[in-house]
């Protein structure tokens, strides 16, 4: 496929590439505006990038534009790319650019072009009878875009600004393959099906109330699986040397401008005022973990030190940004900060790649790593920039495993390895990171003795494997489509009696294998056998034992599997002592 560069340059790629994707996605977002302008001459037009899966264009309207106005703009969409118009790319003086915005009453356009850096040309692209300032790059002709759709209507201020306009935001997809748009819509159908929100809910694990939006309450069923993954993380970090502190959830604003969060990162923090002073309520651990560091003198025999921190955060999220537990307000972060030597770095980082792959392994996630480097708001010298992004790089490399690079997307102190993982209808989500940091000591003024006997700077790593424990949950949910494997669900084995006649005998059953750790329900209620079991598979329990009259003469149990379908994965009858061993 060719891409059109702003400078008019052309380069060859395939749809696979990131580059050649966001190029083709970006030219789709151009030809949904040129169909808009067609058949709403006066809607403004906002912006129209591409995002991770297709794209989007804002939109002034002027009227109320619903779901139901989308199958005209994707007939005129149509339209366009049947009438095959080759994209061009020209220079135009900003001043000219200007004025053929306000000409034409493009309020938002036009305010981005003044906003943008003095230059004397502004790079445009045109399509037809459609032309838009544009960085690009694009694909070469519309007639590539062989499938599309477009998927939704959502509102959404102006720069993302509550207190500008609210426009009209129209979500699409695109291919070049109409069988690849409908694999694509195939798996959102699945997606669907598979909502955390929904299943959770049926499930009893988690909700979220009108009381607390963005707060998710844990239900009991919610705590064991919780639960489950936090000892799953400890036993794992003791294993691997790591030691677990806790550190407070709200500390003072002299500690937050230290570590440099009240400067860069204040709109996402809660704040309080205790005895006059400003406290915030933290949004990080890692300024805790440096103080617990910093309580006594360090030497280079300590190190590396490895703390570690399930720690409860809270970040302000704009409203319309609130997703079930995929984005929320308050979350529990499985933090580690590792103080460290220079020559440590390369081992550290590479011993906490080899801990994530055997979390998401023990999930049955694939993954992809990304190297993600200096960002626009960043603090530190570009030496030290360059020395902590070499360091992950020379790491990964090390190591043989494969990865991309995510131009200006670090930390504002610290390139960082992102883990993206795969769920199991190909969906990926960032959960585990790595990043280092040569700031955070620098600012704490955290020392150590050297063997030398001369003071140093240690080094340090930010790092989470869960990312998010609440996130997690939310992608485990999803990826499982509620079906847990049977060491993560909430309820292994539902006992259930035929008829009240043998509630004693499940009751028994119950109690030898609550006496085996297994964690088992009695269903006694007064309904029929072929109902309970509906009910044990529409809540996900790996396994039903049935008793009745058999069962309790003979001591046993017939076991049925979640899955089963016509009998097919009945395991049959068998002892209870059998059934704990095979599972």
């Amino acid at each position: 496929m060719k891409v059109l560069q702003r400078n008019g340059q052309i380069i060859e790629g395939n749809f696979e590439e990131k580059e050649v994707r966001e190029a083709f996605w970006h030219t789709s977002a151009h030809v949904l505006a040129q169909a808009v302008k067609r058949l709403y001459p006066e809607t403004k037009c906002a912006i129209g990038p591409a995002i991770e899966n297709g794209f989007y264009y804002d939109f002034d309207f002027g009227f109320p534009f619903t779901e139901e106005n989308l199958a005209d703009v994707e007939r005129e969409m149509r339209k366009i790319v049947k009438e095959s118009f080759a994209l061009t790319a020209f220079e135009v003086a900003r001043k000219d650019a200007a004025a053929y915005m306000r000409e034409r009453g493009e309020s938002y356009k036009l305010e981005m072009i003044e906003n943008l850096p003095e230059e004397e040309s502004i790079s445009f692209y045109r399509q037809g009878d459609y032309e838009e300032f544009c960085a690009g790059p694009h694909i070469t002709n519309t007639s590539l875009i062989k499938a599309f759709k477009l998927l939704s209507v959502a509102g959404a201020y102006w720069r993302g600004d509550e207190k500008n306009k609210m426009l009209t935001r129209i979500y699409g997809i695109s291919f070049p393959k109409a069988a690849e748009l409908d694999a694509y819509l195939a798996m959102l159908e699945e997606a669907k099906a598979r909502d955390h929100r929904k299943l959770g809910k049926e499930l009893g694990l988690f909700t979220i109330m009108e009381e607390g939006p963005g707060f998710p309450f844990f239900l009991p069923k919610g705590m064991i699986l919780k639960n489950l993954l936090i000892d799953y993380w400890r036993e794992v970090h003791e294993r691997e040397g790591y030691m677990e502190i806790s550190t407070p959830v709200i500390l003072n604003r002299e500690l937050w401008e230290t570590s440099g969060h009240w400067d860069h990162y204040r709109e996402n923090m809660y704040t309080t005022v205790i005895d006059g002073e400003d406290y915030a309520i933290k949004p990080m651990n890692c300024p805790g973990g440096m103080l617990v560091y910093k309580m006594a003198p360090r030497s280079y025999r300590e190190l590396p030190m490895r703390l570690g921190e399930l720690g409860l955060v809270h970040r302000h999220e704009k409203s319309g940004q609130l997703h079930g537990l995929m984005r929320v307000r308050c979350f529990t972060q499985d933090d580690a900060h590792i103080f460290m030597t220079e020559e440590q770095i390369e081992g550290e980082i590479q011993n906490v790649a080899r801990l994530i792959d055997e979390f998401y392994t023990k999930f049955g996630f694939t993954y992809y790593v990304e190297l993600s480097t200096k960002p626009e708001n960043s603090i530190g010298s570009e030496e030290e920039w360059e020395l902590a992004t070499a360091a992950l790089e020379n790491a990964i490399k090390g190591m043989g495993i494969p990865y991309t690079v995510n131009e200006g997307d670090g930390a504002f102190y610290g390139p960082k390895l992102d883990f993206h993982l795969k769920d199991s209808i190909g969906r990926t989500w960032q959960c585990g990171t790595i990043q280092l940091d040569f700031q955070l000591p620098q600012r704490f003024d955290a020392e150590y003795t050297g063997a030398d006997g001369e003071k140093h700077r240690p080094i340090m790593i930010h790092r989470v494997v869960f990312g998010s424990i609440e996130r997690f949950i939310g992608i485990l949910i999803e990826h499982y489509a509620g079906k847990f494997p049977v060491w993560l669900s909430p309820v292994q084995v539902k006992v259930l009696p035929v008829s009240d006649k043998y509630l004693p005998y499940g009751e028994k059953v119950m109690a030898e294998l609550k006496s085996r750790n297994i964690r088992a329900e009695l269903d006694g209620r007064n309904e029929k056998l072929g109902y309970k079991i509906r009910e044990a598979r529409l809540e996900k329990v790996p396994y039903m034992l049935i008793v009745g009259e058999k069962e309790q003469e003979n001591g046993t149990v017939t076991v049925r599997c979640r899955d089963a379908e016509d009998g097919k994965q009945d395991l049959g009858e068998m002892g209870v002592e059998e059934f704990v061993n095979r599972m």
